[in-house]
């Protein structure tokens, strides 16, 4: 495996996460926060502008890091890892890259707590390697039909009055869209497109939107516990979604946050972390 150096950066302080880095195939290496001991728990973030696992999970993983080992990754094409060339993307290609964190951190089975596109992917994996998978926690689970704001989101403005907008449309109060947090957004957005990332990347998933909808007669045979989260005022992906899951998944559960959008690990963090943790507490050893 080629030896790649570990880039010169480090998470801004207001996230306050360390940073760690792991190869995990020859020309990639992943950019990761872990915290916590215990059963392991992998989240997978969304897939807006200048998304990462510190801008997704900073108000989450310390709190819930009580409740088991926490890893939350960059995935490709995303955030600070590091790809090879001619990397490719997909709801399956992010898939396997989760997979690839899990073999190079000797992990046989896991949690996955996914965000928009993250539950998506955690309910494609769920099909593809169940036997990997202890359970999800999916919130706002993308691959739904497009929405007006999914639309927009497919021709991203790179300005911070872009990312303030984009920001905006995930929660209801849009005092929590402070400028810090769009400045901090749009830096990484300028790092993703600098090396034509983001194209990619939204291509790829609206792509598999059309080619890759989540198979609803596989997951109506999933055996591990499953829940549902959504924000009753998500514009971008409505909670509709949530109902057609929960009519398919045989273990499935779901919790409804009233004045809430599509980022309710952030607008309803200390909620969120109670109802995650105590999910978690009801299903250890099972």
């Amino acid at each position: 495996m080629t030896t790649i150096e570990i880039p010169d950066y480090r998470t801004p302080a207001f996230f306050g996460l360390e940073d760690k880095w792991l190869p995990t195939g020859d020309g990639e290496l992943t950019h990761y926060h872990e915290l916590g001991e215990g059963p392991p728990i992998l989240f997978l973030h969304g897939s807006g502008t200048g998304v990462t696992a510190a801008a997704n999970w900073w108000l989450n993983l310390p709190r819930l890091a009580e409740q088991g080992r926490c890893i939350a990754i960059d995935s490709i094409g995303y955030g600070q890892t590091v790809v090879a060339p001619g990397t490719e993307y997909g709801i399956r290609e992010w898939g396997r890259h989760a997979l690839r964190v899990l073999d190079a951190l000797g992990i046989d089975k896991t949690w996955i707590i996914g965000n928009s596109i993250g539950g998506w992917i955690a309910l494609q994996l769920a099909i593809d390697a169940p036997e990997r998978l202890l359970g999800i926690i999916s919130m706002g689970t993308g691959g739904a039909k497009k929405t007006a704001a999914l639309a927009g989101h497919a021709k991203p403005e790179l300005s911070p009055t872009g990312i303030r907008r984009t920001l905006e449309q995930f929660v209801v109060d849009t005092d929590l869209v402070t400028d810090e947090l769009v400045s901090l957004r749009y830096q990484a957005a300028v790092n993703d497109s600098a090396s034509s990332r983001l194209k990619e990347v939204v291509a790829a998933r609206d792509r598999d939107r059309d080619v890759l909808p989540l198979d609803l007669d596989a997951l109506s045979k999933l055996e591990i516990p499953v829940l549902l989260i959504h924000g009753m005022q998500d514009v971008v992906i409505p909670v509709s979604r949530t109902w057609e899951l929960l009519n398919t998944i045989p273990n499935a559960d779901a919790h409804l946050f009233s004045q809430c959008g599509h980022w309710s690990q952030v607008e309803r963090a200390e909620e969120f972390n109670e109802v995650v943790g105590q999910y978690l507490r009801r299903h250890a050893g099972r």
